[in-house]
């Protein structure tokens, strides 16, 4: 199983803060740090697509209290999943 180190997190903060569904990234850099974890351990786990757009929906919804479809959740989900298996 692939360890999360600082490349990884840095490169999933940076996809997180690209993708900016709430739109403060430039404002408050750890906005999303939430996922921080919670993703990369279910992407070492071989999560699917599906799996990563379910937990972003639901984050989304239940976190940061939003309608996920304004926020696309399965594009960012196939984003994060190429990333993952490119990053190898």
């Amino acid at each position: 199983m692939r360890a999360v180190g600082r490349d990884t997190e840095s490169g999933l903060r940076q996809l997180l803060d690209e993708w900016d569904p709430i739109g403060v990234a430039d404002e408050a850099r750890d906005e999303y740090d939430c996922m921080l974890a919670p993703l990369p351990h279910r992407l070492r786990r071989g999560a699917d697509e599906t799996e990563i757009s379910d937990f972003l929906r639901f984050e989304l919804e239940d976190h940061f209290g939003l309608d996920p479809r304004l926020s696309d959740p399965e594009r960012m989900a196939a984003r994060l999943t190429s990333w993952w298996a490119a990053t190898g």
